[in-house]
């Protein structure tokens, strides 16, 4: 939907480089879309232009003098919950760095240009997600899942049974809602959750501590087995195969798919083909259409499937897509997605 004037996305720039301050204002000041209101070079000057300003949208890099962004979005989510997206350069430390702050509360993440990553490439994906999440729902910080649940769904069988997760903006705070929730003999899980390379390595390691089920990064060949969770690389796009009576992952270079590298559409149409009716597919949160035309292709294969509902949504951009075309069998809140998985496992 176009903007009017009156309607701009205000942004205010949080980083302590005055290089990507400059880039950053100029790039998103091409869009007539998109007002860049305010940047700030820490957190203490961004605190008191918030205030001033009031932006829709907070563009946030991590390691600033002062005060770290992470221990600043942990305020800001407590006392003032705004959309914030997480700039950082895609170093192994600063993918860790990333990922503390994704669980902090931001809604998402872009690496900042480099080498492999484009200035064009880097402000075209910004401007995407800054208009997808300006009007996102952000909970105080207290409302967000922090504790894995001491009550434990149980199942009596497995076998066979695959679930299929596909999430983007928004995604980390509700995977690690729902996979917390899993028990330890869950169906194997394949995730897709869209997030640049390093960065699925230290989500996978995070999650790992927090779930009873095995968590990791997937690699080519992996088997799909009870009990564990397999999330694709960044970069890579990943797939079910089978194998006789076995399931494995084939994890691939590839052109991107609904412009995401890996793809829901993906994984989706590969378990479609693959597990049919042995498998059980959801999307989540997260911004554009990846992921809906794969889950109608489950649904069409005889695979349950499960969209998030609006309400819990940071953004209910994929979810949308999906219900619009006829995917979703089941449309729940993000409170009841483990439980409607484990229900149509069973």
């Amino acid at each position: 939907m176009k903007m009017t004037l009156n309607t701009c996305v205000k942004v205010l720039i949080v980083d302590d480089s005055a290089i990507v301050r400059k880039i950053l204002s100029q790039q998103l000041a091409l869009d007539p879309n998109i007002e860049v209101i305010g940047t700030a070079p820490d957190p203490f000057i961004a605190r008191d232009k918030i205030v001033a300003l009031n932006p829709d949208v907070l563009t946030l890099d991590v390691e600033m003098p002062r005060m770290d962004g992470i221990t600043f979005l942990r305020k800001l989510m407590k006392h003032y919950p705004m959309p914030v997206i997480v700039v950082s350069s895609l170093t192994p430390k600063g993918g860790k760095t990333a990922m503390e702050a994704l669980e902090a509360g931001a809604v998402d993440v872009v690496s900042k240009p480099g080498p492999s990553y484009s200035i064009g490439d880097a402000c075209t994906e910004l401007i995407e997600k800054i208009k997808a999440v300006s009007k996102a729902r952000i909970p105080k910080q207290e409302l967000l899942p922090k504790e894995t649940p001491t009550k434990r769904l149980s199942m009596t069988e497995t076998t066979n049974k695959i679930f299929a997760i596909g999430a983007s903006t928004g995604g980390v705070q509700a995977l690690s809602f729902v996979l917390s929730q899993f028990p330890p003999n869950a169906p194997g899980t394949l995730v897709v959750q869209h997030m640049p390379g390093h960065f699925t390595t230290s989500f996978a390691e995070r999650l790992n501590r927090e779930c009873q089920v095995n968590v990791k990064e997937a690699q080519d060949g992996d088997r799909v087995i009870p009990g564990q969770v397999l999330i694709a690389p960044g970069g890579f796009h990943m797939l079910l195969r089978r194998s006789g009576a076995n399931y494995y992952v084939n994890v691939k270079e590839g052109p991107r798919v609904c412009r995401q590298i890996p793809s829901v559409e993906v994984l989706f149409n590969s378990v479609a083909k693959y597990a049919g009716a042995n498998a059980i597919g959801a999307i989540l949160t997260g911004m554009g259409d990846d992921g809906a035309k794969g889950l109608l292709n489950m649904r069409n294969s005889g695979s349950h499937t499960i969209a998030q509902n609006e309400e819990s949504c940071i953004v209910f951009g994929m979810p949308k897509e999906a219900i619009a075309c006829g995917a979703a069998e089941k449309i729940v809140h993000l409170s009841d997605i483990t439980k409607s998985l484990i229900e149509f496992a069973k």
